[in-house]
């Protein structure tokens, strides 16, 4: 895509669970390999920010992708405030941030915005949305994309200045950009199928058994991971 080598820093929110790590890997490695796949000249550095790993400075890498988590944005922990204040850093030096389900609520919220949990229940399977007149550089208003979503908790008042770049009638804010520095999903553009699969099943009991049957229904619907994926790049690389 280009020959400019790209250094993103991950900031990992979360650890996928034990036993589904040996067949589909850490959140930073399915980022890695969806991305990998279209861009050969990116390279990643993570940042364990559960555990404190923060960068020591925004400009250690070229841009900043924040994962999703199964922890809630309102939670009182220090590893939490300790990364939305980087966030505050970041956005101040306009660093490039993409931010993903967790990781846009996140961003939602270090920035003056708020996520709280939401009415309409678990956001679960394929969901589909449609983009706004202010995505003119993603594609056409009107038009329908897909992507797999996991969620209970929902961006409800985005940062000042933001503009919504898709939505569905369940998640309003469901692609939000700020300036040109700022891009963020509610969904998860690196789940694979086969990986929501594997997380409704495992999870069933927390998510109840006709969330999960519609779920699992729902995975016969096209994912538009292929141009999702360009859209990540095409941010990064603008």
């Amino acid at each position: 895509m280009s020959d400019k080598t790209l250094t993103i820093g991950i900031l990992k929110t979360d650890d996928v669970r034990p036993q589904l790590v040996d067949e589909f890997g850490e959140y930073p490695e399915m980022f890695a390999r969806l991305l990998g796949e279209l861009d050969g000249d990116l390279t990643f550095k993570t940042y364990d920010v559960q555990r404190g790993e923060l960068p020591e400075s925004v400009d250690e890498v070229d841009a900043y992708l924040i994962t999703g988590s199964k922890t809630s944005v309102y939670e009182p922990l220090q590893w939490i405030a300790d990364t939305e204040a980087f966030l505050r850093k970041a956005h101040a030096a306009k660093k490039k941030m993409l931010g993903v389900c967790f990781g846009h609520q996140l961003l939602a919220q270090a920035l003056g915005g708020k996520t709280v949990k939401a009415g309409q229940g678990w956001g679960l399977g394929v969901h589909h949305y449609q983009l706004s007149d202010a995505a003119g550089d993603y594609g056409q208003a009107g038009e329908d994309f897909s992507m797999l979503v996991s969620h209970q908790d929902q961006v409800v008042e985005n940062i000042p200045g933001a503009e919504v770049l898709a939505s569905s009638g369940f998640c309003p804010n469901a692609m939000v950009k700020v300036d040109d520095h700022i891009l963020s999903f509610q969904a998860h553009p690196e789940f694979t199928k086969d990986y929501s699969e594997a997380l409704l099943t495992l999870r069933r009991e927390v998510f109840g058994d006709d969330n999960v049957e519609k779920a699992l229904a729902s995975l016969r619907d096209d994912v538009s991971f292929n141009r999702v994926t360009k859209w990540m790049l095409q941010f990064f690389r603008a």
